[in-house]
C-alpha cells in the first residue's frame, strides 16, 4: 500500500497541530507549495522572529514523531495526500469556492477505526440537519441512514444531537457503514452525551477529523468540518435546517462542489424545515422524500430507478377515450336506450353502440329490453340534474350537449 513520504507526514502533523483546521492561508500554500516549503518558511521566519510569539512557540513545541506515537496509542491514523486511503474527494475542495473563510484541501486527517477511509467514503451520502430535529425529522433521517445502509452505502455525518444522531443510528440499525466527522480531537466526545455512539462508531466505522487529538470543538471547526463531510459524499440530504443553520452550510459546499444537494419536505409552518425549503424553492436542491429517492440521485445512472407512485389501476384506466366519453353518458339507475345514450355522449349511434358493447364486455354497463344503464357497484361520479344520481340520463355527457 503506497504512502505519502515520511519527511511530509512529519512537516503535515506540525501544521495540523500549529494552524486551524480549514484555514485557507495555510491550506493553500500547503496545496500549491507542499507542506515541506510551507514548514521551512515558517521555521525561517520563526528563526529571524519574523513570526508571531505565540505560533514561534508553538511550532517549536511540537514533536511530530511523538504526536504519532501518542496518536497511534489512542488509536488513531494520520491520512495524508499520497496515502493509498486518502480519498479523491478531498482534494476536489481545492477547486471549490471558500465559504465563510474556511476553505481549502485538509493539510491532513486523523481518522479512528477499522474502516479505510477511501474505501469507506467510496460509495457515501451525507445526512445532515438540525439539532433540535422534530420526531419527523429524526425518524425521516433514520430510515434514509437505514436505506442507505442496506443497500451498501456509507452514511456520513457530524455525531451531532438530532438528525445526524438519527442518521448515525439508521445506519447501524442497517448493518451498514457510516462515518462521524468532529468538530473536535478525533480521541474526543462532542457532543458528550454522544460518546458511547462515538465509540460505537469509531469501533464499527469511522471518526474523521481535520483537529489533530485532544482539540476542543469550536465555532469556526465546525464551520470547516462542514466542508468535509460534503466533500466525504457523493450527495448531501438536509433532512431538518432551519434559515440560519449549519446544515445549509454544509449543503452550501456540496453544491460547490458540483455534489447533488437533497432536502427532505417538512409541514409549511415548521421551523425547522424552513431552511430545506428554500433549498428547495430557491437553489434548485432535489425533493426526495425517501432513501430509496435518494439512492436513485446519488447512484449509477440507469440504477436504482423508481416507478412512478400512482394509485391502484381502476377499470376505467384500460378504457379508449370514446368508451370513457360513452360510460360517462350511461345513466345510473333508470336505463337509457341507444339513442339518448348517443346524444348525450356527443357521438353516432354507430360509434356509441360499437363502444357500449366494448363496456359490457368489460362488465362495466348492463343492458335489458334495449336500454343501457351502470352495473351495480360501478364507481360512477354522481352528476347533478334530473338524469344524475337519481335516474334517467346524466344531464351533461362527454363531447356532446345536454337532453332536451
Amino acid at each position: 500500500m503506497s504512502a505519502a513520504p515520511q519527511d511530509e507526514r512529519l512537516a503535515r502533523v506540525v501544521l495540523s497541530r500549529i494552524g486551524e483546521p480549514g484555514d485557507p492561508r495555510l491550506t493553500d500554500l500547503v496545496h500549491e507549495l507542499g507542506p515541506l516549503t510551507v514548514l521551512g518558511s515558517l521555521q525561517e521566519q520563526a528563526a529571524s522572529r519574523e513570526l508571531g510569539e505565540d505560533l514561534a512557540d508553538r511550532l517549536v513545541a511540537v514533536d511530530p514523531a511523538l504526536e504519532l506515537e501518542r496518536a497511534a496509542r489512542l488509536g488513531v491514523r494520520f491520512v495524508v495526500p499520497g496515502d493509498a486511503e486518502w480519498p479523491p474527494g478531498l482534494d476536489e475542495l481545492g477547486r471549490a469556492p471558500h465559504l465563510h473563510e474556511r476553505g481549502g484541501v485538509p493539510v491532513g486527517v486523523w481518522c479512528r477505526g477499522p474502516l479505510r477511509l477511501d474505501e469507506a467514503v467510496g460509495r457515501a451520502v451525507a445526512v445532515v440537519g438540525s439539532r433540535s430535529a422534530t420526531t419527523y425529522g429524526a425518524a425521516v433521517a433514520t430510515d434514509v441512514g437505514s436505506v442507505l445502509a442496506r443497500h451498501g452505502w456509507t452514511v456520513v455525518s457530524g455525531a451531532a444531537f438530532g438528525i445526524d444522531q438519527a442518521a448515525h443510528r439508521g445506519a447501524l440499525a442497517g448493518r451498514g457503514a457510516t462515518v462521524a466527522v468532529l468538530a473536535c480531537g478525533p480521541d474526543r466526545a462532542y457532543p458528550t452525551a454522544h460518546r458511547a455512539l462515538i465509540d460505537h462508531v469509531a469501533d464499527v466505522g469511522l471518526v474523521v477529523s481535520e483537529a489533530p487529538p485532544g482539540c476542543a470543538p469550536t465555532r469556526i471547526r465546525f464551520l470547516a468540518r462542514n466542508r468535509l463531510i460534503a466533500a466525504l459524499s457523493q450527495g448531501t440530504v438536509v433532512v431538518e435546517a432551519a434559515v440560519r443553520s449549519g446544515a445549509l452550510n454544509t449543503a452550501s459546499w456540496a453544491a460547490g462542489l458540483g455534489r447533488p444537494v437533497m432536502g427532505v419536505p417538512g409541514p409549511v409552518t415548521s421551523a425547522p424545515s424552513a431552511g430545506v425549503h428554500q433549498l428547495v424553492r430557491a437553489r434548485d436542491a432535489l425533493l426526495v422524500t425517501s432513501g430509496e429517492e435518494v439512492l436513485e440521485a446519488v447512484a449509477p445512472a440507469g440504477t436504482h430507478l423508481l416507478v412512478e407512485p400512482r394509485g391502484p389501476e381502476q377499470p376505467r384506466d384500460r378504457l379508449s377515450p370514446r368508451e370513457r366519453q360513452v360510460l360517462d353518458a350511461v345513466p345510473l339507475v333508470r336505463g337509457a336506450d341507444l339513442v339518448a345514450v348517443a346524444r348525450t355522449a356527443g357521438l353516432s349511434r354507430a360509434r356509441t353502440q360499437e363502444a357500449l358493447v366494448a363496456l359490457h364486455r368489460a362488465g362495466l354497463v348492463e343492458t335489458a329490453l334495449g336500454r343501457w344503464r351502470l352495473r351495480d357497484g360501478e364507481d360512477q361520479l354522481p352528476l347533478a340534474g334530473p338524469g344524475g344520481a337519481d335516474g334517467g340520463a346524466p344531464a351533461v355527457g362527454g363531447a356532446g350537449g345536454c337532453l332536451p
